[in-house]
Order: structure tokens, then C-alpha cells, then sequence
């Protein structure tokens, strides 16, 4: 074996070895997100069997405003369909729709303090907001792993490594105006 042949050899074997321990970083980073999305996927079911029960609690007084009952009925109902069809971009629409909604549930109940004393009311408000913070934590761990993924598939050399298997960018979850509505939500809860 001459010695161009063995450096050949030897660059072949370590541009081999190199793609491996590529392809084997971005399978970590796909399952990574599989993961986190499961993560936000339980917290978004907990979700979605919590409100029922809120706006069951708020229409048995008679006067709460029905039309943002069914804001939230709806949007639950949105969310719900994208979760179930990981359609992320769909799923920070309805997102922001749903905080909008509860938000105003919150600050349409400070009027109704009957409402505000019956402590069913309280826990399912204790509750929903505990969810809420545990879907914004899951949805920093899934958007940062998004993110990673993203960076290290248009990265040079990796990016060859990348297209070679077919690894495509991933979309954030962004929720539609929901920062605002985030903070709106915070502020309510805490008073």
C-alpha cells in the first residue's frame, strides 16, 4: 500500500467518522424536540381538561358574560385540533386566542365577587395558572432545542451531513399575541 493510499484511506475513515458523530448529534436534537413537545403536550391536556370545569364554575352565575365563555370554549377546541395535529404554527394561534380568552374570564370575574369567594373557582384558577407556567417553561425547553437543531443543520461541515438524511428546519412555537396576554394573565393571577 503506498503511501497516497494510505492517506487517502486515512482521510476516508476520519471524514467517515466524522459524519457519524454528526448524524448521531442531530438524532439527539430531533428526539430532543419529540421530547419537549411531549413535554408540552401532557401540560396542554391537563389544560384542556381543566377549562371545562372553569367555564361550567363561572355560567352558573347567570350574569358572566356568555360570549367570552364561548371564546374560550372555542379556542379550547383550536388547540385542542392542532395539538393533536402538532401543527405548531396553528397551535400558537389558537394559543393566543385561548390566553386572550382566560384573561378576560379573570378580569370579567373580579366583578363577580361571589364568583371571586366560591373556591372552586380558586383552585381551578390556582390550577390553570400553575399549567400556564408549565407550559411556558416547556415551550423555552422546546423552542431552545428548535433552535439548536436549526443552527447545527445550516452549519458548515454539518449542514452536508444534514441534507444528506434529510433534516429539516424545525418552526418555533410562538404564541400569537400571547406575551401581552401572558402578562396580562400573571398580573390577575397574582391578585
Amino acid at each position: 500500500m503506498s503511501i497516497s493510499a494510505a492517506v487517502s484511506l486515512g482521510a476516508l475513515v476520519i471524514a467517515l467518522l466524522y459524519a457519524i458523530v454528526v448524524y448521531n448529534g442531530l438524532v439527539r436534537l430531533k428526539h430532543n424536540i419529540a421530547k419537549a413537545w411531549a413535554n408540552i403536550d401532557v401540560l396542554l391536556k391537563q389544560r384542556h381538561d381543566e377549562l371545562p370545569k372553569l367555564v361550567e364554575v363561572c355560567r352558573q352565575y347567570k350574569q358572566f358574560e356568555q360570549e367570552t365563555l364561548q371564546r374560550v370554549t372555542e379556542a379550547r377546541a383550536r388547540v385542542a385540533s392542532a395539538r393533536e395535529n402538532q401543527d405548531v404554527a396553528a397551535l400558537g394561534k389558537a394559543e393566543g386566542m385561548l390566553r386572550t380568552g382566560l384573561g378576560q374570564i379573570f378580569a370579567v370575574a373580579e366583578a363577580y365577587p361571589e364568583l371571586r369567594a366560591n373556591e372552586h373557582f380558586m383552585q381551578l384558577q390556582t390550577r390553570i395558572t400553575a399549567l400556564e407556567n408549565s407550559i411556558a417553561d416547556r415551550r423555552e425547553w422546546y423552542n431552545e432545542s428548535v433552535n439548536l437543531l436549526n443552527v447545527r443543520i445550516e452549519q458548515f461541515p454539518d449542514v452536508f451531513v444534514a441534507r444528506m438524511f434529510q433534516f429539516e428546519p424545525r418552526p418555533l412555537l410562538e404564541f400569537a399575541s400571547a406575551e401581552k396576554a401572558d402578562v396580562d394573565l400573571k398580573a390577575l393571577f397574582s391578585a
